[in-house]
């Protein structure tokens, strides 16, 4: 079994895939723990692990894993299944990577554009070659509701929520169709450019918002569970061999 590791700002995904690719188990915690790992060591036959971060990597519970099973860091010395084209590889996180190594597993020779609906609203596109030429970043659902309470001297925060109308009849319902309706016709937007440049799209929308807006999406669009994660493992198998 595989273990794949997702230490974000304030959450940490630790999902166990067999060699095969299926998902068998996925926890979200605040923190990462020995009794937690333990805990799945005790059911699984776990052998190998990779870990992506986005904080330091000198943390006592990786290197008590490192100590256990083959642990592998990814970075950006790790070998991918798509070639990356971008402009400063160097700035570019290993999430945004990882969801474009899951989304060309997912869908693999066909144009990819996936979404991910979380802190931002992030954009990747993988083309029909296995190439990766990039995507956007803008701000997400709940920022943009802060933004509006943070930088206005009376507008209130209002609580996302899905709505079914345009036009807001108070100030709360003017700001949930602001931001709702507005990151919808957004992502409709980026959809609909995409298809032009580049045809026949698969489109593949994840994150912890994905199900807030996607009955609000006009294009069709696909429901992905955590294609992050999805990467990560095909990285570790990928980069396994050389150990």
């Amino acid at each position: 079994m595989d273990l794949v590791i997702d230490i974000g700002n304030t959450l940490q995904k630790v999902a166990v895939f067999s060699e095969e690719g299926v998902m068998l188990d996925l926890l979200s915690e605040k923190n990462l723990s020995k009794p937690l790992f333990e805990a799945l060591f005790n059911k699984y036959s776990i052998g190998r692990a990779i870990v992506s971060s986005v904080r330091e990597k000198d943390d006592p519970v990786l290197r008590w894993l490192e100590e256990r099973i083959l642990l592998i860091y990814f970075t950006p010395n790790c070998r991918l299944p798509i070639k990356i084209h971008y402009a400063t590889p160097k700035t570019l996180g290993t999430d945004r990577i990882a969801n474009a190594v899951g989304a060309n597993e997912l869908y693999p020779n066909r144009n990819v554009l996936s979404l991910m609906a979380g802190t931002c609203l992030v954009a990747d596109f993988v083309n029909e070659k296995g190439e990766y030429l990039g995507g956007s970043i803008a701000p997400g659902v709940r920022m943009r509701f802060q933004a509006l309470s943070q930088f206005t001297a009376r507008l209130p925060f209002v609580e996302p929520a899905a709505i079914d109308y345009f036009v807001g009849n108070s100030t709360e319902n003017s700001i949930l169709s602001g931001v709702m309706n507005g990151i919808t016709q957004e992502i409709d937007g980026i959809i609909r450019q995409y298809s032009r440049c580049y045809g026949h799209l698969k489109v593949i929308l994840s994150g912890g918002d994905a199900e807030l807006l996607q009955k609000s999406i006009k294009k069709r669009i696909f429901a992905a569970q955590n294609p992050i994660l999805i990467g990560l493992h095909k990285i570790l198998k990928m980069n396994a061999s050389k150990n």
